[in-house]
């Protein structure tokens, strides 16, 4: 299955939905300065992601979004239009990188795709699902690489 979602007309996808390459494309999101700024000042108050001036003397070159930032924007996207659980997105452990920076004037989506399903020994009715989501800027530049563990449920008897 290979899955562009739109927020609000995803269908909500149990375990016995996904399988391995299943794939999902999410809305978009667009950053600017005072996104990065207010951030930053509230969460990762470095001058690379707080002054355009000081930045530019800085390893990153210039005004840089924090990483931390680039992985919430993610986790919102995910939420909003990407990976459609119906039990939500529960994260069980993972890896996180960031490759490149994140940009002023980036607008950035997800492709997630399932690439492992290990089904509980213990606690019949749930899996451990494996996903590699990356979020990509508008020229397709890979920002971040996520590879999350997620919780996923069957689908209730009563569905």
């Amino acid at each position: 299955m290979t899955a562009s979602t739109e927020a609000g007309a995803k269908r909500k996808l149990y375990l016995e939905d996904l399988a391995v390459g299943d794939r999902f494309t999410s809305g978009e999101h667009a950053l600017d300065v005072a996104q990065i700024k207010a951030f930053a000042q509230q969460f990762d108050p470095q001058p690379f992601h707080t002054d355009e001036e000081a930045a530019k003397a800085t390893f990153f070159g210039g005004l840089a979004a924090s990483g931390w930032h680039t992985a919430a924007l993610t986790m919102k996207l995910l939420v909003d239009s990407g990976i459609p659980l119906a039990d939500g997105i529960i994260g069980s452990g993972g890896e996180l990188q960031w490759p490149r920076p994140t940009r002023p004037g980036d607008v950035l989506h997800v492709v997630s795709e399932v690439v492992e399903i290990m089904p509980s020994r213990s606690k019949p009715g749930r899996a451990m699902v494996t996903m590699h989501c990356q979020t990509l800027n508008q020229r397709g530049e890979v920002l971040q690489s996520f590879t999350p563990k997620l919780v996923v449920h069957s689908r209730p008897a009563s569905a």
